[in-house]
């Protein structure tokens, strides 16, 4: 069946490239119809490094996602990440003519584009721009502008920019296929989407999206975006980490990982160890568990380490996030990396998948893996909500001026 009534999400990732066809009907609610998946290639750190390989592992995803939903995909929702993606803070300021006191949908518009008007690396260009607080004639706590009377408008944003080419490559990578990229929204923010409800937002929290090549986050104070970024470090270090450690083949040290491996020290019995069978290639070796669970600790604890000195050096304040941490993200299943994670940010630490009211499959909303994927649908379905689509596409080409390149 044609897709009119469907929402695609897509995550090209460094492991899976992972393809959601999910239904978003009128009370919020969303019906998952299908997954669609395939062992990633040709992507590394979050970012394309071979761009005819990470086609056709997209191709191969979509066709799987159209297969087991019985839908012809036409466009996607495109979920974006890397070390190279950035962020700050920054208020807009617009007069309101004297013509007139009452503010218009035009002047949100121009506020916006004010809060733009900083200086961003000469590669790079905005992804996101996510309103935070307004403020009328130096009032705060305004929760919508439009129609009020006032002299000057004033609204706080929370702004995303990354590497034009490198999100370009994405991007591309999709319409080569003949499908459409209705919006390209930054991975971590995605998954935000969620695996946070309401409440968490405002009490204040902190999601951190743990993936095979990156780590990103997001921190919510008060309702609103306050701080995000990205790491360019991911569960694939830590495979590495125990291939050059214990001097086993990649593969093996993959299925050692997830099998295997833990991130607390200390909890296994002392001299156990674990034996790996003979196989093709492999003659086969046994090792200490501790000193495996040493390796994953020690990568862990860095990236862990690395995501609260940026978040320190970026002013975020610990002290507010009434909510804690939400670990999604296929690394986050590591066992025992709440405990770590406790004690490296200080705040209580979930391990979480989707919420909300889903319908479908249960072993995609249940499954931190699939967050972003799924993330994509809650976005667009929040995003298209009431508006006409034309409207709404003008609206992300402004939004992305390298867009409309593109289309």
């Amino acid at each position: 069946m044609p897709q009119d009534d469907f929402i695609v999400g897509l995550e090209i990732g460094t492991s899976k490239v992972c393809a959601v066809v999910a239904e978003g009907r009128p009370d919020g609610t969303i019906k998952i119809n299908g997954v669609g998946q395939a062992p990633s290639r040709g992507v590394r750190k979050g970012e394309i490094v071979d761009f005819e390989t990470a086609g056709k592992c997209v191709r191969e995803a979509l066709a799987d996602a159209e297969e087991k939903s019985d839908v012809m995909i036409g466009s996607v929702y495109l979920c974006v990440s890397g070390g190279h993606i950035e962020s700050f803070n920054n208020r807009g300021s617009v007069n309101i003519p004297e013509e007139r006191e009452e503010i218009c949908e035009d002047d949100f518009e121009d506020v916006q584009a004010a809060a733009r008007e900083v200086s961003i690396p000469a590669p790079n260009q905005f992804l996101h721009s996510i309103l935070q607080h307004y403020y009328v004639d130096g009032q705060d706590g305004v929760l919508n502008p439009i129609g009020m009377m006032g002299r000057t408008l004033e609204a706080d944003f929370h702004i995303i920019h990354g590497v034009g080419t490198r999100i370009k490559n994405s991007i591309r990578c999709v319409k080569e296929l003949d499908i459409e990229v209705e919006d390209v929204v930054f991975g971590p923010l995605a998954s935000a989407q969620v695996v946070l409800d309401v409440n968490q937002k405002n009490l204040g929290a902190l999601v951190v999206d743990m993936g095979a090549g990156t780590t990103g986050y997001v921190v919510y104070a008060d309702g609103a975006v306050k701080h995000s970024g990205c790491l360019g470090v991911g569960g694939d270090h830590i495979t590495n980490d125990i291939s050059l450690g214990l001097r086993i083949p990649m593969a093996r040290a993959e299925k050692l990982k997830l099998e295997e491996g833990a991130v607390r020290l200390g909890r296994a019995v002392p001299g156990e160890r674990i034996v790996l069978k003979d196989e093709t290639g492999f003659a086969g070796k046994e090792i200490e568990r501790e000193m495996l669970n040493t390796i994953i600790h020690c990568r862990v604890r860095e990236t862990f380490e690395l995501v609260k000195k940026r978040l320190d050096a970026s002013g975020a304040s610990m002290d507010f996030l009434g909510a804690g941490v939400q670990l999604t993200g296929g690394c986050s299943m590591l066992s025992g990396v709440d405990d770590l994670a406790q004690e490296i940010f200080g705040l209580p630490v979930h391990v979480t998948c989707v919420k909300g009211t889903m319908s479908g499959p249960t072993s995609a909303f249940e499954n931190p893996q699939y967050s972003s994927a799924i993330g994509l649908v809650k976005y667009a379905q929040a995003m298209t909500a009431g508006v006409r689509r034309p409207g709404f596409f003008r609206r992300i080409a402004r939004r992305l001026p390298f867009f409309n390149n593109l289309l």
